[in-house]
């Protein structure tokens, strides 16, 4: 199965991630999932989430992360699935907040950025369940609590 993750560091942040974790943790959710492609990962600063986040979501504040599915034209061979805008302040804030290992965190906001570029939502209460119950499986199978039960 041919997964790749390309990391770009855009921040230097203490605890973050290797491109190895990085990589362990988007083939957790496409190898389930029986997919192959490739996946873009931006570590970046709450300036630059905040106005990809204010300029996309019609959010003017930094978020955890953000995941912009790449929508393949008919006929096109590319194996992209879309990129992850991670925000290495929010990531480490929320896991002191929430009293999480960061490294555990790092792996949720992976997981759930990447279940988004499959199409997984959480808009709706139906929606949410079933996203959150998978995230919670994948976790597990990486050896981390359930990141809902905080």
């Amino acid at each position: 199965m041919s997964i790749s993750v390309d990391v770009q560091y855009a921040v230097e942040a203490q605890d973050l991630p290797s491109e190895h974790d990085f990589l362990r943790w988007v083939e957790s959710v496409l190898q389930d999932r029986g997919v192959q492609g490739e996946i873009c990962i931006r570590i970046v600063s709450p300036e630059e989430s905040q106005a990809l986040n204010a300029e996309y979501r019609g959010k003017d504040k930094p978020t955890n992360v953000l995941s912009f599915p790449f929508e393949v034209p008919p006929g096109v061979p590319v194996t992209l699935l879309g990129d992850l805008v991670i925000c290495a302040d929010v990531v480490a804030d929320e896991a002191r907040e929430q009293s999480k290992a960061v490294a555990d965190h790092w792996a949720h906001m992976v997981v759930h950025g990447t279940l988004h570029l499959l199409g997984f939502d959480h808009i709706n209460d139906d929606e949410a369940e079933e996203m959150e119950a998978l995230e919670r499986t994948l976790l597990a199978r990486l050896g981390i609590a359930d990141p809902y039960s905080v």
